[in-house]
């Protein structure tokens, strides 16, 4: 099983963040890890906020609320 800062390495590396590793990271958060594994998360936290990372869920939530909002209404 991964480590979180395996996930975050592999984040931090590429700049974007996954819908999948996103959701690896909520499992691996629910259970116990180590200090290492806390301080990755806070640094990938930090990155995705300065925009060194992009989350692919924002970039579907956007492109969803795009094309809401450019439907036309009859």
């Amino acid at each position: 099983m991964a480590r979180i800062r395996d996930v975050v390495q592999n984040a931090l590396l590429t700049g974007y963040l996954t819908v999948e590793a996103e959701n690896q990271l909520r499992q691996l958060l629910a259970t116990q890890y180590e200090l290492e594994d806390f301080n990755a998360f806070m640094t990938l936290q930090q990155a995705a906020m300065s925009g060194q990372v992009k989350q692919e869920a924002r970039e579907l939530s956007h492109r969803s609320f795009d094309e809401v909002s450019t439907t036309p209404r009859v």
